[in-house]
């Protein structure tokens, strides 16, 4: 009986992935396997919490399955992006040098009441990209006009998903007014909120997963981990991390 011909890598049908990953399988695994592609999603957290992080590890686990990524920062200009990255070792320099990653350093403050429709302009520009970071977008909130502009904001973002983007947009719940935050949270596919708490003598950062829209299994509460220079993301049993 003849035997099949060798699969061409040339001509094999590439696999479509139906989830984005941190590239972290532990965090992953708490996070219903990963977050579905389209989705929109909110991460929440205060200062130091580890909403960057969280955001360049999904970056880095989507470079990894082959995905195309666009950043937008308030936080680095593009070396500094980098560098931050490196240090967690998540180095991807390579992904930047061959446009595979895209990253825009952007001052939000300075636009002022226009901030939100002018970013959503841009990242429209972008549709085109598996997936769009917005790190942060605590500025644009506090210096938008009303309301509705802020909506409308998260109104187009769903549109880019609907298009089949993925879309994670980070932001300081302390700054934003509660009758705003409770339909952002509504309007997102996958709600994560960032936190510290004390374990002894240090502080501790946790993940709580409040919704992911569509997850293949069941999203785990509670996640402690840490950041180490040189390792990055570590989940840590939740026992340790509540001391």
């Amino acid at each position: 009986m003849a035997q099949p011909a060798p699969e061409n890598p040339e001509t094999a049908i590439p696999e479509i992935k139906s989830i984005i990953s941190s590239g972290n399988p532990e965090l992953d695994s708490r996070m219903g396997s990963g977050i579905p592609v389209g989705s929109l999603v909110l991460i929440e957290g205060s200062s130091g919490a580890g909403k960057s992080v969280l955001s360049q590890q999904m970056t880095w686990g989507a470079l990894q399955d082959h995905f195309t990524v666009t950043v937008f920062t308030s936080e680095n200009n593009v070396k500094s992006y980098v560098r931050q990255m490196q240090r967690i070792d998540l180095d991807v320099l390579d992904h930047l040098l061959l446009t595979r990653l895209r990253v825009y350093p952007m001052a939000l403050s300075r636009l002022g009441a226009e901030a939100p429709a002018r970013l959503l302009s841009v990242m429209e520009l972008h549709a085109e990209q598996d997936l769009i970071v917005v790190d942060s977008f605590t500025a644009a909130i506090v210096n938008a006009a009303d309301h509705e502009d802020v909506l409308r904001f998260f109104e187009g973002c769903q549109r880019l998903c609907a298009t089949g983007a993925t879309v994670i947009i980070t932001l300081h719940p302390d700054s934003v007014e509660s009758d705003l935050l409770s339909p952002i949270r509504a309007m997102c596919d996958a709600h994560l909120q960032l936190s510290t708490e004390q374990d002894g003598q240090r502080l501790v950062k946790m993940l709580r997963v409040a919704k992911v829209r569509g997850a293949s299994s069941v999203t785990g509460a509670v996640v402690g981990f840490e950041v180490e220079p040189g390792w990055g993301m570590r989940v840590i049993p939740i026992s340790k991390a509540r001391g």
